[in-house]
C-alpha cells in the first residue's frame, strides 16, 4: 500500500477549505454584487445605483449604454488603447525579460540566487512608489531630458509625460517584467541540460540549438509569464493617470474608475468590469488550451 492510499480522503478537501472559503467570501461574492450593481437600475430620487439581487429582475440598460459606447468611441477608443499597449508591453517585456531568465538558468552558477533576490527586488517597493519615482526622472528639469540634452540628442526638453502612449507602454514594461521572468527562469531551469549538450553534440549550431531545443521547451513558461503579466496590465489604470494623465491614452481601467466613482455612472462601470472579464476569460481559456497543448507536446 503505498503513502497515497494511507492518507484520509478528507485530509485535502479539509485542507483546500479555507482557501476556498476565501475564495467565495472575497471573490465570487463582491464579484455577484458588481453584477448585482450593473443589473440594477437608477435611483432618480438619490442619485444612486440601487443594486438588484435577483438575475430574474436584472435591467440591461448599463450594458446597452456600454455597448453603444464601444460603437461611438467613447469606451471603444480605451478598448482598443488597452489591448495596443498591453500587446506592444508584452513584447518589449519578452525582449526584455527572455534573455535575462536565460543568463540567471544557465549562467548564474554561483550567483544565481543573489540574481533571483535582485529580480525580486522590485517587489519590496510599492508599484505606486516605483511610478512615482518615474514621474520626477520624466519631468520636463527631470534627470532624463537633463542627460539627453547633456549627451546633445535633444535641444529642449521633451514632454514625456504629456499623453504620449510610448511614455505608458515603457511604464507598463517597467512595472510588470518581473512577473515575466520568474516562470520564464523556472521555465528554462527545467530544461533537462543533457538534450543541449546532445544537440552540440550532434554538430547543430548554437542559434539552431536555442531555436530548435530551448525555445520549445520553454514554451509553457512562456504562456504562464505572458498570462501573468497580461492580466494585471488589463485592468491597470494607475500607470496611465500617473505617467501620462491625458484622455488620449486612457486605458479601459481609466475609464472604469471615472464610472464608479460617480453615482449616476456606477452601473456603467460594473457593467465595463463585467465585459472586461469576459474577453479575459476567453484569453485564460486560450491560455490554458495553448498551455495543456504545449505539456501534451513535451510528453
Amino acid at each position: 500500500m503505498n503513502n497515497e492510499s494511507r492518507r484520509p480522503r478528507w485530509l485535502w478537501p479539509v485542507l483546500a477549505l479555507p482557501g476556498t472559503a476565501w475564495m467565495v467570501f472575497f471573490f465570487a461574492v463582491p464579484f455577484y454584487g458588481v453584477m448585482a450593481i450593473a443589473g440594477g437600475r437608477d435611483n432618480i430620487l438619490f442619485n444612486t445605483r440601487d443594486p438588484q439581487w435577483n438575475p430574474l429582475r436584472w435591467n440591461w440598460d448599463a450594458y446597452h449604454t456600454v455597448w453603444q459606447g464601444l460603437g461611438n468611441g467613447d469606451f471603444g477608443r480605451p478598448f482598443l488603447n488597452t489591448f495596443e499597449y498591453v500587446i506592444a508591453a508584452i513584447v518589449l517585456c519578452f525582449i526584455v525579460g527572455y534573455p535575462v531568465a536565460y543568463y540567471v538558468a544557465r549562467y548564474g552558477g554561483k550567483r544565481r540566487g543573489l540574481l533571483l533576490g535582485l529580480l525580486l527586488a522590485p517587489f519590496w517597493i510599492s508599484y505606486l512608489m516605483r511610478m512615482l519615482a518615474w514621474v520626477n526622472l520624466l519631468q520636463d528639469d527631470g534627470y532624463v531630458n537633463d542627460l539627453l540634452r547633456h549627451l546633445h540628442l535633444i535641444s529642449h526638453p521633451v514632454g514625456w509625460l504629456d499623453g504620449r502612449p510610448y511614455t505608458v507602454i515603457l511604464g507598463l514594461v517597467y512595472g510588470y517584467v518581473p512577473f515575466l521572468i520568474l516562470p520564464l527562469y523556472a521555465a528554462l531551469d527545467r530544461i533537462d541540460i543533457r538534450l543541449l549538450e546532445a544537440s552540440r553534440d550532434l554538430g547543430v549550431s548554437p542559434l539552431r540549438t536555442f531555436t530548435k531545443v530551448t525555445l520549445p521547451l520553454s514554451r509553457q513558461g512562456m504562456l504562464a509569464g505572458a498570462a501573468i503579466t497580461a492580466l494585471p496590465m488589463f485592468g491597470d489604470y494607475y500607470t496611465n493617470t500617473l505617467l501620462s494623465g491625458s484622455p488620449k491614452t486612457n486605458m479601459i481601467g481609466n475609464q472604469i474608475q471615472n464610472a464608479v466613482q460617480t453615482n449616476s455612472t456606477r452601473g456603467i462601470g460594473s457593467a465595463l468590469v463585467i465585459v472586461l472579464t469576459v474577453l479575459l476569460t476567453v484569453l485564460m481559456f486560450y491560455y490554458l488550451y495553448s498551455s495543456n497543448q504545449a505539456a501534451k507536446e513535451l510528453r
